[in-house]
This record gives structure tokens, sequence and C-alpha cells, in this order.
């Protein structure tokens, strides 16, 4: 038995007067509601109202239990609306998760005009560069910068963005420019471990096929923000994301390598655990997302070079370059050397042969 369903029935009869008229005004036969009362007396068991032929009347049971019932149906009535309302309107707490430095650097600053057009909603925001189960922490939310690679996860693409490899000008002055990806295997390269294949970088080249380079360094971290510290400090070539290191970038900090060799763009999404009935604070906000980071397509590029910049790397990449050409002038340079001591060695024996003693005759 359906008890809120028999109770909408029995106070309909109440009101109404009569099985009949009670069931004309729900749209089903009066034996369905004789029935549901009936059944409704069998469960509480007790008599709910004194039926003659002329008139119903509510029993004392039937007085209190009808006073009550009118209470719970209005109860559910007003928690229906409230549902319907959530879902029209967005209100209520959304409990976000996001990368580290993406939820600072982007994030964050955007977040105050989409809580000013929905005042009614607030955000719970926890960063950590750690994949999280959105069902089982309890996430609304979260922003994923990777492939989506969990089935069961309903994501929207709000941004794409690419990996950059990078360093300082000082480390490049120093151990050169690696002008092709396998160069990587005579550098110190900066590791992250979250990454799927941290020990593997892939590059595309001009015919859009992939390479992929094992890599090697001194220092791994779960976190961009520290290895990108290490790489301005001349630690060693740095892998990140360019919403990371875009500024960087733009004001000559950190240099772009490997230009000719661009990495796979990384698409950037928003995820959330069902498609079905999803609420307004989740859909407004995804919404508000897509739409602000959409203009910054500039993610899967590299900033150009500022000219400060640029007359820093040009040198190390000159040196870089040239360096393998000065080799070989400077060893065709040392075999003339070498060549020309010989015959000047030769030359001091007859040198010393022809300096013989002078004698003088007397007269």
């Amino acid at each position: 038995m359906d008890r809120f369903a028999a109770m909408q029935v029995f106070t309909k009869v109440v009101e109404a007067g009569s099985f009949a008229r009670a069931a004309e005004r729900l749209g089903i036969s009066t034996s369905v509601a004789s029935r549901q009362v009936a059944d409704l007396e069998t469960h509480l068991q007790a008599r709910l109202l004194n039926r003659t032929t002329r008139r119903l009347s509510l029993t004392e049971s039937g007085q209190a239990f009808y006073d009550r019932a009118l209470e719970v149906l209005s109860g559910l009535d007003e928690a229906e609306a409230a549902a319907a309302q959530h879902v029209a309107v967005p209100r209520g707490t959304i409990k976000l998760n996001a990368a580290l430095a993406f939820g600072i650097l982007h994030l964050a600053p955007v977040l105050d005009d989409y809580l000013a057009r929905y005042p009614e909603v607030s955000i719970d925001v926890t960063l950590t560069d750690r994949v999280v189960d959105l069902v089982e922490e309890g996430y609304d939310l979260a922003l994923r910068i990777s492939e989506l690679r969990n089935p069961t996860l309903v994501g929207r693409k709000i941004g794409v963005t690419r990996n950059v490899v990078c360093a300082s000008p000082d480390y490049l002055e120093r151990h050169g420019v690696p002008r092709v990806p396998a160069d990587l295997a005579q550098h110190n390269c900066l590791l992250y471990s979250y990454a799927p294949t941290f020990g593997e970088w892939t590059f595309r080249d001009s015919k859009g096929g992939e390479q992929t380079v094992r890599v090697a360094g001194n220092l791994r971290a779960n976190n961009g923000n520290l290895l990108r510290e290490a790489a301005l400090r001349g630690v060693g070539l740095l892998r990140e994301p360019s919403f990371q290191v875009d500024e960087d970038l733009r004001t000559g900090r950190l240099l772009p390598l490997l230009q000719d060799y661009p990495m796979p763009e990384i698409p950037m999404y928003a995820v959330y655990a069902s498609r079905k009935h999803v609420s307004a604070k989740v859909r407004s906000f995804v919404d508000f997302l897509a739409g602000h980071f959409a203009q910054r397509s500039d993610w899967s590029r590299v900033p150009p070079l500022p000219v400060r910049a640029a007359k820093v790397a040009m040198p190390a990449a000159r040196a870089a370059a040239s360096a393998a050409k000065t080799v070989a002038p400077a060893a065709k340079v040392a075999v003339p050397a070498a060549e020309a001591a010989v015959p000047t060695a030769k030359t001091v024996v007859p040198t010393a042969k022809a300096v013989v003693p002078v004698r003088v005759r007397k007269r």
C-alpha cells in the first residue's frame, strides 16, 4: 500500500463528504477510493470513518489522523516546491575540486564574478593535484586537465592547453639549448609525479608523427609550483601546462624550447557524476566556466618571446648550434700545427751540423 496515496484519498474523502465526489476530484473510481481508505484503516488497525447510507463522519481516531495527515501532506508539498525551486534557481553550496596551480592562477580570479551573479550560491573549494573520487568524497564538480578516463563521469570541455618545455636563461647559458627531443637525454629534467608517464615526454614533429623520449633528472615532485620555482632558479628543464608558465614565458624568466616539436594538446573538463538531475547550481557554474575560459584559447599556444628575452635566448641558441661546428675546424688546425712541428724539429739537426769549427791558417 502506498501510504501517501492512501492518506491523500482519505483527506479528500473527508473534505468532499463522500467517496464518489472525492474519487471524481482525484480522477479515480469510487471503488478504488473506498479500497484505499479501507486498506489504510487495516494498516492502522483503527476505524477512521463512520459510514452510513446518508453521510460520512470522522471517528475520534479519524479526526486525530486527519489533522496530522494534513500537516504531513502540506510538508510534502512544501518539500516538492523547494526541490523544484532549487532545480530552477541556483542555490546551495557547490563542493568543487581543482588542480592547485590552475585554481590559484585562473579559477580564483573569476569566482567573485560568479558569486555576484548567483548570490544564493556558495562554493567550497579544495585544491589538490591528486585525482579525487567525486562520489566517494562528496564533490559536486571537479576541473580536470587531462583526457577523461573514467566512463562513469560526465564531462564538459571548458578549454584546451598544452605542455611546454622551458628553462631559465641561466640554465641554458650553462648547459646549452636542446635542439631536438633526443637532446633531452643530456639535460636535467624536472619530473611531475602525477603525470601519467612522468619519465617519458611526447612531442609531435612537422609531419604530425609522435616522438616519445625518456627523460631523467635529480628533482621529482607532485606539485607543479615547486618544479616551476626550481626551473626559475636554473635547476633544470621544466615541462608544465602553458597556463602555468604563460607569464614567465611572456616576461622571459623562462624560455620555450623545442618549438618545432610541440607537445600534444590537453583538454580541460568540468566533470560531474551524473547527467541525470543536474542541479541548477552545478549547471550554472559549468556554463559560466565554459563561457569564460572559451576566451582563453591562447593557452594552447606558446606566447612570443619579448625582445629582452630574445636577446638572451638567441646567443645561447647560436652558441649551442655552432658548438659542434667549431670542433671540426679546431681539429683541422691542430693537425697542420702538429705536422708543422715535425719539419721544424728536422731542421734543427742540419742547422746543428752546419755549425762546424772554422780553422784559421797562420801565415
